[in-house]
């Protein structure tokens, strides 16, 4: 009798677990293969809106620079700031990165990236600190940068996440 309870008990564990396997997956499939969601675009939108506002208070400029999703970054890389040919600059961020921490992505990552992104403007091409020098630093606080540090912490991310 008791076996059967065991196997029963076990059997129904590995079909919930199945089933919750299924469900994630499922869940990265539909992030992976649509869009970010409109919350989320509002929040980037009104993150970049706060971020210019800040730059004009605080620097006398405004900087109007493309944010652009790219699901071609290296995994590796939560942003990069890029200063082309013909002189434009472009942010882009990191889509599969939001899948882990939206709220790290939109509080850290943006102003960091917009941080390089000033710098451009002001043709400040440093390598110094592999271009997180002190300038940049006092720039990204003055954009409510958080930790401006000169990479990201993957300490802050997973702890980001938990709820206590």
């Amino acid at each position: 009798m008791f076996i059967h309870k065991l196997y029963y008990f076990f059997f129904a564990l590995v079909i919930v677990s199945v089933l919750l396997l299924a469900y994630n997956w499922h869940k990265d499939y539909e992030f992976d293969t649509n869009p970010l969601s409109q919350k989320l675009e509002k929040q980037i939108f009104e993150k970049k809106q706060q971020t210019r506002q800040l730059l004009r208070a605080n620097f006398g400029f405004d900087l109007d620079v493309p944010l652009i999703i790219s699901e071609k970054l290296p995994s590796s890389l939560f942003g990069a700031a890029v200063f082309t040919q013909d002189e434009k600059i472009i942010i882009y961020l990191n889509k599969k990165r939001f899948k882990e921490s939206s709220d790290y992505m939109i509080h850290h990552v943006i102003p960091h990236e917009y941080a390089h992104a000033v710098m451009f403007h002001l043709k400040d091409f440093s390598k110094e600190q592999s271009g997180h020098s002190k300038k940049w630093q006092n720039i990204c606080k003055k954009l409510n940068g958080i930790k401006c540090d000169r990479f990201v912490d993957t300490h802050d991310i997973i702890i980001g996440k938990t709820s206590f």
